[in-house]
């Protein structure tokens, strides 16, 4: 209880409550008792109650310092000022009330911007200043009391300003941070986005075209043409959806396609004349790869099956998986019949090879000697420890 009670962060009513011990501690007890000294002979010899008077004066405004800091600041220096020309509070018993001016200063650095406290805590110093130096008659006594003057406002509002400066940094730092996460987020799902449409859109497309050719003479193969343009929509928008619902705070959370779907994967490329064998072999059960890692080499494969669909089908192509315990390797080969055009503007290539750079492996893509295209993948990984 004691630790969380050390440990916990102050409330608003906390710190008023701070502020006004500390107000009543400085006022009534340091700043009167000031009050109440007089040097021999020569000091001033007022009613105690003006002492008391004095002291509350220079303390009490303490209390709403976080408020009003500015009001605070001139109030407190104001104060100090009359008590120090009129001898109330004689010179050796300055220290009193520059905790005062220490406090008051300093919170009006951290609340108020530099334009504003800084002429403010000038004025207020110039004032004191006077005041420390009418009391003195030599010129000495008045260069002293520039230095002293200094040292009991300046340091204060040095640390108030250093404070507020750090402040400053660290917010523009969160908010750059901040920034920078949300536009890296706008990527990943940008990249998501991409591998869905190309993926679903390319096969719809075959099928749509086998369909319309077909349709006169086998409304048999159109209609089935059909299904599998409806599944493969369904099974697009469900993908769509569960990316985009990320976006929301009360959206529950979905798994990623991994090494799991990987066979469903295979099978949607016969939709578009690509006979695809799926082979994943490994020491190393699925369960241990992370799901970042599985959800980059379902991506991989999605787009090089895409790719086989879009530029060499019909053809046959090969993906093959090994799972081994310090990485997963991937290779995607087909035998396309027709050149794949390696120089197009599109993202898939980029994509595949910004998912593996982001794991730290290597990626290459290019077309075979036999004819066909290879793609293939190096992703390191940390196994998952797997429950028993």
């Amino acid at each position: 209880m004691r630790e969380l009670l050390l440990t916990r962060r102050l409330r608003p009513v906390d710190l008023y409550v701070v502020d006004a011990v500390l107000a009543v501690v400085l006022g009534a007890s340091l700043c009167a008792y000031a009050a109440l000294e007089s040097p021999e002979g020569t000091g001033v010899v007022e009613p105690v109650w003006v002492s008391v008077l004095t002291g509350l004066v220079i303390g009490l405004p303490l209390a709403v310092r976080r408020r009003f800091p500015v009001a605070v600041a001139v109030t407190v220096s104001l104060a100090t000022t009359v008590a120090l020309a009129t001898g109330v509070i004689p010179n050796f018993a300055a220290a009193a009330p520059s905790l005062s001016l220490a406090l008051a200063f300093y919170t009006l650095a951290v609340a108020t911007p530099p334009r504003w406290s800084l002429p403010v805590a000038a004025g207020c110093l110039a004032a004191v200043v006077t005041a420390l130096a009418t009391t003195g008659g030599t010129l000495w006594s008045s260069s002293f009391a520039v230095v002293y003057g200094a040292v009991m406002t300046m340091p204060g509002w040095l640390i108030g300003w250093t404070l507020r400066e750090r402040r400053a940094h660290a917010a523009r730092q969160s908010e750059q941070v901040t920034r920078q996460a949300v536009a890296e987020e706008r990527l990943r799902i940008a990249r998501e986005l991409h591998d869905i449409v190309a993926h679903t859109m390319s096969l719809i497309v075959v099928k749509a075209a086998v369909g319309n050719h077909v349709a006169e003479a086998s409304p048999q193969e159109a209609r089935d043409a059909l299904r599998v343009i409806e599944a493969t929509g369904r099974g697009a928008l469900l993908e769509m959806r569960r990316a985009l619902g990320m976006l929301r705070d009360d959206a529950p959370y979905a798994p990623a396609p991994g090494l799991a779907e990987l066979p469903a994967l295979a099978g949607q490329a016969s939709f578009g004349d690509v006979e695809a064998c799926l082979e994943v072999t490994g020491t190393v059960p699925q369960e241990a790869v992370p799901e970042s890692v599985g959800l980059a080499v379902y991506r991989i494969v999605q787009e090089s099956l895409t790719n086989t669909v879009k530029h060499a089908a019909p053809a046959r192509c090969r993906v093959t998986v090994t799972i081994a315990p310090a990485d997963v390797r991937v290779e995607v080969a087909d035998d396309g019949r027709r050149p794949i055009r390696t120089h197009s503007t599109g993202h898939g290539l980029i994509g595949m090879r910004e998912r593996v750079a982001a794991h730290g492996g290597d990626f290459t893509a290019a077309p075979r000697e036999s004819g066909g295209f290879v793609v293939t993948a190096r992703l390191p990984y940390t196994p998952v420890e797997v429950p028993t």
